[in-house]
């Protein structure tokens, strides 16, 4: 081979290596949420392109209905996404032994780590295996559309007889249409087990899923959560259903306001906010109590996580864009409180210092009251799995069409029972 082939040959095979070099990583990252959400991380995306221009990212992003599915059908096949959104009761469904997600312990090069308090990272490591870095703390609590409630005449709640009265002053005031609340099932356990922590001390769960409620206490529970339909505090399931499937905030009574509150977690209440008809606000009400108690059932949990997919082939790059999303400049001010008050010391100090973590926020000021309030919950996983939701959703049903309360409970029972045993195998 002469000189100038063999000249060619090599500036040929330099420019393809070249070429190949230069070609970006690409990365997918999904998460569930609102439009508001939606945007906000577009744009924190888009500065980190920018920033590491040599990495693109696919957004694949959606509501919260069918999130889970999607992703298990991805986790179950190795198809999930680089960078995962990820719920933490879902540790007990993904990654048991701590294995089911990246541990991003091996990863400190790349994550700054020292942003978070120990007991946060504890919070979602497993057998020593870190398994996502927690985004946020977050509590469900109680709100209220301003308009509606001034519309009833009725000051917002401070005890539960209050509460269940609000029910039909609304019907009797507003027309059936009405209601002071409206819930989704897993937030209708978690007011329920509000209620039972102040009046027995006794969560619906313990840390191993064994229920710690005996049968008195369990009829005593399904006639709180009958109650709630009958007085007209929450639409009951028939009535729900019959707006279809999809997120609260987005259905017709929540935005004209005949929906008139919710308890919710107050990292989500971003997404009702935004879809209030103005001039109604949604403004923080008193967490409702028993007279006389201290313990207030309060559950804290960790909001959310990033998380690395396991079979990621640049997990090295996706740590880049976590530590990006969570302690840059330009992302912390992008996201802001989409995803509740950070943990990341540096996104809360500078968030505060921008006046975004502002105390009359309702997002802050849900979390902040929360704080405030004597609690010995536990946060457990078994109590938001969507398998143990779906029964409490099919009880409710059988309740409101009238089957005998013992009867429900001892269906109710026997199922979740056998879901637990399933998870803990």
């Amino acid at each position: 081979m002469n000189k100038i082939a063999s000249g060619v040959i090599a500036s040929l095979l330099l420019s393809c290596t070249t070429a190949w070099a230069q070609q970006p990583v690409e990365l997918r990252m999904s998460w569930w949420g609102g439009n508001s959400r939606h945007q906000s991380t577009l744009k924190a995306l888009e500065a980190f392109e920018k920033t590491y221009p040599e990495i693109k990212v696919k957004a694949e992003y959606t509501g919260w209905d069918g999130h889970l599915s999607r992703l298990t059908t991805q986790m179950a096949s190795g198809t999930e996404p680089d960078v995962m959104q990820t719920n933490w009761p879902w540790l007990i469904i993904f990654s048991k032994n701590g294995e089911g997600y990246y541990d991003l312990n091996k990863l400190k090069n790349e994550l700054d780590l020292n942003q978070y308090q120990a007991k946060d990272l504890q919070s979602t490591t497993i057998n020593g295996k870190l398994n996502g870095l927690p985004i946020s703390v977050n509590a469900p609590v109680f709100y209220y559309n301003d308009v509606t409630w001034k519309k009833a005449g009725l000051a917002y709640p401070k005890t539960w007889d209050e509460l269940f009265a609000a029910g039909k002053s609304f019907q009797q005031k507003l027309g059936k249409n009405y209601y002071p609340y409206s819930m989704v099932d897993q937030d209708v356990i978690l007011l329920l087990n509000a209620y039972m922590m102040q009046k027995y001390q006794k969560p619906m769960f313990d840390s191993r899923g064994k229920f710690t409620w005996n049968d008195a206490q369990w009829q005593e529970a399904f006639r709180f959560v009958k109650r709630l339909s009958d007085d007209h505090v929450v639409p009951s399931p028939k009535t729900l259903s019959s707006y279809g499937k999809g997120n609260l905030y987005e259905m017709k009574p929540w935005i004209n306001g005949e929906w008139g509150g919710t308890f919710t977690w107050n990292i989500s209440i971003r997404m009702y906010i935004n879809n209030l008809t103005p001039p109604a606000k949604l403004v923080l009400g008193d967490y409702v109590m028993l007279p006389g108690v201290t313990e207030s059932g309060v559950y804290f949990k960790t909001a959310q996580m990033f998380s690395v997919a396991k079979s990621s082939k640049h997990p090295k790059e996706a740590a880049m864009l976590v530590n990006f999303l969570l302690n840059d400049p330009q992302a912390i001010e992008a996201l802001g409180l989409e995803r509740g008050i950070p943990l990341s010391k540096t996104a809360e100090t500078l968030l505060t210092q921008k006046g975004v973590i502002d105390p009359n926020d309702p997002v802050v000021a849900g979390l902040r009251q929360a704080q405030s309030l004597p609690t010995t919950v536990v946060a457990t996983p078994y109590i938001e799995d969507l398998q143990v939701v779906d029964q409490f959703m099919s009880a409710r049903e059988k309740l409101d069409q009238g089957k005998p309360i013992a009867q429900v409970v001892s269906d109710f029972r026997q199922q979740v029972e056998r879901i637990v045993r399933r998870l803990n195998r």
